[in-house]
């Protein structure tokens, strides 16, 4: 009877030992969970902060890169861009060295130049993107003739890859651009309207040839 009564007691005390093992594994097991559930929420906020630090710093980098050099004219009136034209995406406003722009950051939206017709000013962010794409844009000021202005507009809804607006502030009246190229043009019937747009339409300068130049900005 005393036997069984120990052994009763020893299997008690066993038993509760194994329980009060059990509470303190389970103790252990939170902890542990709950820990590295900080640390991996900790991992990605700091990863989390680092990532926008860096695409911050990016997109810094982007703006901040501006293209420098000058234009060099050739023999055939055809002003050419000596230096570099960067060719970053950016969002906010580009000082550009140059008016009209013929290069360097736009924005990441391309202006419409099939053959498009701007009566008011444009971007200029976004028409660079057009040059990009192999376009000509043809631009002229208030001091423009209204018969060449509506003769080059006719000239521009006929061709793929061009595009018109006015820019004020421009040093002369009629002007055409292509991506690194520039050059001034007395009105419509100047023979090197077409000359330019046989060269710079999809031309060679074109940084990427067949790009879209529908499916971006209108107005």
């Amino acid at each position: 009877m005393g036997s069984a009564k120990k052994s009763s007691a020893s299997r008690k005390a066993r038993i509760e030992e194994m329980r009060r093992a059990e509470r303190s594994r389970e103790r252990r097991n939170r902890i542990l969970t709950v820990a590295a559930s900080v640390v991996v929420v900790a991992g990605l906020v700091v990863g989390g902060v680092v990532l926008l630090q860096s695409q911050s710093g990016d997109s810094d980098t982007a703006g901040d890169a501006k293209s420098t050099g000058t234009f060099a004219a050739g023999a055939d009136g055809v002003r050419t861009w000596q230096g570099e034209l960067t060719q970053n995406h950016v969002t906010e406003k580009v000082a550009y060295p140059m008016k009209p722009p013929v290069g360097g950051d736009h924005n990441q939206v391309w202006m419409n130049c099939n053959g498009d017709v701007y009566t008011e000013e444009i971007p200029n962010e976004n028409a660079v993107h057009s040059l990009e794409h192999g376009a000509v844009w043809v631009t002229y000021t208030s001091e423009a003739d209204k018969a060449d202005v509506d003769a080059l507009a006719a000239k521009v809804k006929r061709t793929p890859y061009t595009l018109m607006s006015p820019v004020e502030g421009q040093q002369d009246p009629v002007m055409l651009s292509a991506w690194g190229h520039q050059r001034t043009v007395t009105g419509a019937d100047d023979p090197d309207v077409d000359t330019f747009f046989e060269t710079y339409v999809q031309g060679r300068q074109t940084p990427e040839p067949g790009a879209a130049c529908t499916g971006g900005l209108a107005r």
